[in-house]
């Protein structure tokens, strides 16, 4: 994080990330997911909980888009931690890896206009 972030998206493991000491200079809202049972137990046939459940699926689909990249780099390109001894070297490889992965969810949109 950069730190100029107005929104943050997280998955339910960031419970109480709002209270925690290292993030209190970031002057953001946090959007933290429901545990799963939590969001089970909800009571869909109400108002609110039907309401609750909705919030959820938003913020389910933006942690979806989010995440895709890092599973291509995962399961497309076998990186499940880091290579090299130094940052630099690291920050590169993953530099690439994020490039690549753009092109690989991208390459059926290019491969038709080449064709067309």
């Amino acid at each position: 994080m950069h730190g100029e972030e107005t929104d943050v998206f997280a998955d339910a493991g960031y419970q109480g990330v709002g209270k925690r000491n290292e993030t209190q200079d970031i002057n953001a809202h946090w959007h933290v997911t429901m545990r799963p049972g939590k969001r089970k137990a909800l009571d869909k046939s109400t108002p609110m909980g039907a309401i609750m459940d909705q919030l959820e699926q938003v913020k389910a689909r933006i942690q979806a888009k989010v995440e895709h990249p890092f599973r291509v780099i995962k399961r497309q390109s076998g990186h499940v931690k880091g290579r090299y001894l130094g940052l630099a070297k690291n920050t590169a490889q993953l530099y690439t890896l994020f490039a690549l992965s753009n092109l690989w969810m991208v390459r059926r949109t290019l491969l038709q206009q080449m064709r067309g």
